[in-house]
Formats: C-alpha cells, structure tokens, sequence
C-alpha cells in the first residue's frame, strides 16, 4: 500500500517510528503543521513528526491547511491507497478524506465515543477513569465521530500521568495501526458506528488547569495533579504570615490517612501545611493528607520536601529535616 502518513507531536511520531519499521506499506509523503517560532529568541522549530521524517529520508509537507487547491492537488498526485493521521492538529476536509482508496485512517488515545478532541489522555487521569486505551478509527468529516475499526484497553495505574500514560498508548497505538493495515486490504476490518449519545469531549488543556484546588477529596487533588504533569504542570499559591505568596510547583504525590480532628472536632483548612512525615510536605485536602516530595518555588530549582520546609518555612533540627516524625 501506498501510504500518507499526517501528524504532528511525539505521540505521532511514535506511531510514525511503527509504521516505518513495518514492510507492508511505502510511505510515500508526510505532512505535519508548519514549523512555529518557540521560545525567547522566537526561532522556528520542527515538529517531532517532521525530525522523525527527515531522519527516515521521507518527503515532508507542511501545509498550513487544504483551502488551497494547490495543496490538495499535491496530496492527489501522492496516490495514496490511505491516509494515515495521529494527532495532526487539523480536522481534514471531505475532499482530502476522499482522495485514498481506503480513506483515512486515525490513530485516537482513548475508547472513544469517550473523550472525543484534543487531551483525551489528561481529560481521562484528570477525571479519575480506571482505564483507557487506543481506538483506530476511519476517519470522516466530524471530529473523532467517525467509524470504530480496532480498540484495545489499558488500566490506568494510582500513580500514571499524562506523560506516562501518553509514552504508553503512543506505543500501543502504533502497534494497533499496524494491525489493521494488515488486515484492511484483506477486507478483515468491520467499521462499527460511535454511539453519539455515549461521547464526550476532552476539550484542549490551559495553563489554568494547573492550579490545585485543596478544598477537593484527596482522591480529586491527586488526579488532578497527575493529569497536567507533565504539561501545564500542577503548582498552588502558599500563603505565608507577613511574606509575599509564594508559588509552589509540585510533582504528583501521594495520599495519605484520613486527618484528625483537633480537640474541637475541626480539620485543618485545605491547603494548610501540616509539616514533614517520613520526608514529604503534609498538605491538608477536604479529606484526607497529601504527600508531596518534589517541590519547585518559583524562579528556583526543584528541591526535596524536607529541604522546601527548612528553607522556606522556619528551620528545622536534623532529625526533622532526615523526615523524622511530623514537625
């Protein structure tokens, strides 16, 4: 088969690295968006698909959309028997869907009908689901609506992130991708309709959504957390008596024992920092302790629990500072 491979980001390239490696199709073109200035010096860099493209010797293109007839021309004159697409960063329209054979063919990081756009990895961690997966799908005008080709589950782990989970499902994708290119021209895949009334969306993670909310359970703050990192990244505002608010990036923790009142009845407020146990931050939730070990202040290096709490919250003796007790 003659194959059009769209996508953009690593878990693209990812899928790409399977696809190359396997002898049943010629990748005959890639497409990627086009390279955007980054950082301070605003210089232009590639993305993951087109490094991974030149590295193959494969012919890149970059497009910045299929308004242009030009473009779709050039992407007819390919001759692609299917257009393979992961996480390309375009919705493709009907006249490019209709140029291959056996269409287009997306590689989608989740058991849709859930989860439908652009962050369905973090939406799922985010909102606590067991499991997740990869679903191969033929693609049509809608967006991730189209026919189920292949799907395969995986558990998501307590302590699984975005980017643990997005190393692993770019992996099974790409196996999953081969599997039904082995069996599409064979006549082996049966497209089985999305049930509409079942889907929902993973809109597009913003850099808000890394705030941590401490007045949630335990269970929420830790998904959360887990579910931006890496990318926005979790971070919280401590408030300290007579000092500026400090702000306070975390790494995913873990959760602790239910709290115990005080001679009142009361729990600590969310939020408030009830000192070092075993070496990690204590941090009150609605529930119940959250643990942290890595901490970053802003503008500062990552630093471990104990040495944040000596450095930025009053000093410490030794044997609390080793992660002695709860200070």
């Amino acid at each position: 088969m003659r194959a059009v491979y769209m996508g953009t980001p690593e878990f693209a390239a990812t899928v790409l690295r399977q696809v190359a490696e396997w002898s049943g199709c010629e990748i005959v073109g890639v497409y990627t968006q086009p390279d955007r200035p980054c950082g301070r010096g605003q210089v232009c860099k590639f993305s993951e698909v087109k490094e991974l493209a030149l590295e193959l010797g494969l012919t890149v293109h970059q497009p910045l959309n299929f308004r242009n007839e030009e473009d779709v021309q050039i992407l007819r004159d390919l001759r692609p028997d299917v257009l393979l697409v992961a996480a390309y960063g375009l919705i493709l329209p009907q006249k490019v869907l209709d140029i291959p054979t056996y269409g287009a063919i997306n590689v989608h990081a989740s058991l849709l009908p859930k989860y439908r756009g652009a962050a369905p990895i973090q939406r799922a961690i985010m909102n606590g689901d067991p499991v997740t997966g990869v679903t191969i799908m033929q693609m049509e005008k809608g967006l991730d609506t189209g026919p189920i080709l292949l799907q395969k589950a995986m558990a998501i782990g307590i302590a699984d992130t975005a980017g643990t989970m997005h190393d692993q499902l770019a992996a099974m994708g790409g196996r999953l991708l081969v599997e039904a290119l082995e069996l599409l021209p064979k006549g082996g895949l049966h497209p089985k309709p999305q049930n509409d009334e079942l889907s929902t969306h993973a809109a597009k993670l913003e850099k808000s959504e890394g705030v941590v909310d401490w007045t949630q359970p335990a269970k929420v703050v830790h998904a959360r957390i887990r579910g931006v990192s890496p990318w926005p990244g979790a971070y919280f505002m401590m408030h300290r008596a007579g000092q500026k608010d400090l702000r306070i990036s975390i790494e995913p923790g873990e959760i602790g024992p239910a709290m115990e009142p005080a001679t009142d009845g009361s729990l600590p407020a969310p939020g408030s920092v009830l000192g070092l146990k075993d070496g990690k931050l204590v941090i009150a939730t609605r529930d119940r302790e959250y643990h942290i070990s890595m901490l970053r202040p802003a503008n500062k290096k990552p630093m471990n629990a104990a040495a944040f709490h000596c450095g930025y919250l009053g000093s410490c003796d030794d044997a609390t500072c080793s992660g002695e007790g709860l200070c």
